[in-house]
């Protein structure tokens, strides 16, 4: 997720990412490594890892937004270290083999939707602008919000709701819904907001009600969980000794996903008591790389949406006696 600065190149505003300097110190140990940054957005993050990396160290981008893949192509036009790949990092592992790469030295992971995607009211990503119902990260991939909540069932609506946006009133909303739709569907993001924030009996302060709502749909709509797990996993599988997966997440969903997916492989594996087994085979491949980081108060009094940013790193240790990789 990225935040805008006001600055303008070439025409084109400016994006600051969240937790930028932070995720590139941690994330690139080796100049002339192998990197993947799966969600590429507007580049903040691959410009500069590209400042870190040498003449001979590489970068891909992956993203599933054609308009990030349209701004992705202008800086491999600029520099030849850079590729991009356009799809979900979820297929990490074919984007990396397209490349002809066999492990990679550090994968960035900077999950959700992008300030460019909110900030854009054709997208329909945001409650705060009137726009079409999409949501769709990729909109040539189907369906959009506005058709999915023309057909979808009551119960599935209220479910998605509540599991993907942890919203209380998500029975009362799905039931406006389909009573809205007998008469007309939800085609614009202002329809679907005044219609949440009529269901909804109670509101919370500081918080639009459409919120928990639009996030929901949106998590749906773009599989993100899905594939969150599944990028996960092909990431970790294709690090290197000494490699790096460092992830940002910006609600609890992910954050809860990707915490228990790094503790659970630092931790090992689980062998039943008794069973007599050697130091070494106990010893995980993995270890975590300090603590949660968060976004200082100063970027948070420049960029709000950083607030909810938490960051956590994973390594591949270069062998499985303690001794860690890395800076």
């Amino acid at each position: 997720m990225t935040s805008g600065t006001g600055q303008e190149k070439g025409g084109q505003a400016l994006h600051r990412s969240v937790l930028l300097d932070s995720a590139v110190d941690y994330l690139v140990n080796d100049p002339d490594g192998r990197y993947i940054d799966g969600t590429f957005g507007r580049g903040g993050h691959s410009r500069l890892i590209l400042d870190r990396l040498g003449p001979e160290g590489r970068l891909l981008g992956i993203d599933k937004d054609p308009e990030a893949i349209r701004f992705a192509g202008e800086l491999a036009a600029d520099d030849a270290r850079f590729a991009l790949f356009h799809g979900s990092f979820a297929e990490l592992e074919k984007a990396a083999s397209e490349q002809g790469w066999h492990g990679v030295n550090g994968v960035l992971l900077d999950l959700g939707v992008s300030s460019p995607q909110l900030d854009d009211a054709s997208r329909g990503f945001s409650f705060m602008r009137q726009g079409p119902l999409d949501m769709r990260m990729n909109p040539q991939q189907a369906p959009s919000a506005a058709e999915w909540l023309a057909t979808a069932g009551e119960q599935e609506i209220a479910d998605v709701i509540w599991r993907y946006g942890e919203e209380r009133f998500s029975r009362r909303i799905a039931r406006r819904v389909v009573e809205q739709r007998q008469e007309a569907p939800l085609a614009t993001t202002r329809e679907l907001a005044e219609l949440v924030a009529a269901a909804v009996p109670k509101k919370e302060k500081h918080k639009h009600p459409a919120t928990r709502t639009f996030q929901a749909i949106r998590i749906f709509i773009n599989r993100e969980l899905e594939d969150l797990e599944a990028g996960l996993e092909a990431a970790v599988n294709n690090l290197l000794p000494g490699g790096r997966l460092v992830v940002i997440s910006f609600h609890s969903l992910e954050d809860r996903i990707v915490k228990r997916f790094m503790r659970d492989l630092a931790r090992g594996p689980q062998l039943p008591r008794g069973l007599p087994v050697t130091a070494e085979q106990q010893a995980s491949e993995f270890a975590l790389v300090g603590k949660a980081i968060k976004a200082d108060t100063g970027e948070v009094s420049d960029n709000i949406r950083s607030r909810s940013a938490v960051m956590r790193v994973l390594e591949r240790r270069k062998d499985r006696s303690g001794s860690k990789g890395g800076v």
